[in-house]
């Protein structure tokens, strides 16, 4: 199984920025385990968070042709947490973006307020790079992942972006 830390995107405008949002419930079983009788959001989860707002960004910017793999957090910061019933908004901006890498800055929002700072920075890995253990396929943008996107410009559905 492969845990999903965003539920849908919001605006999506494709090689310049998308916004995805969390809903916080305690229904995910992780809540149960951290910090028992007091379950908050780990932040490293928000950080995965946001690399799954950004890495979808950046793949699409490139057609999804190869792996987008979280290579280095630049920049991790938070002021708040995150408890059930709360949302998250993850907001992402490409930076810069070429053939070997991308950077995003990001910022986390709980609740419409912003309570920090996410930067990262990507590696993109084709068949071409011959990277040892890798698998052949696109193993990072699966059907999971790209179906949030699809959902985002799915018809009927009034959307921001593009």
């Amino acid at each position: 199984m492969r845990w999903i830390w965003i539920d849908s995107f919001v605006d999506f405008v494709a090689g310049e920025r998308a916004s995805a949002i969390k809903n916080v419930t305690l229904a995910e079983d992780h809540l149960h385990d951290h910090f028992p009788g007091y379950p908050i959001m780990p932040a490293a989860l928000m950080i995965e968070g946001m690399a799954q707002t950004a890495g979808i960004l950046v793949g699409e910017a490139r057609g999804f042709a190869e792996n987008v793999i979280l290579a280095k957090i630049r920049t991790a910061e938070f002021e708040d947490y995150a408890v059930p019933g709360d949302q998250l908004r993850y907001d992402a901006v490409v930076e810069s973006l070429d053939e070997r890498a991308a950077v995003t800055a990001g910022t986390v929002h709980l609740n419409g307020e912003p309570i920090g700072r996410i930067d990262l920075i990507f590696s993109h890995v084709n068949k071409a790079a011959k990277v040892p253990d890798l698998p052949e396929h696109n193993f990072v943008f699966t059907d999971q992942f790209t179906s949030l996107l699809a959902a985002f410009r799915g018809p009927g559905r009034k959307r921001s972006g593009t």
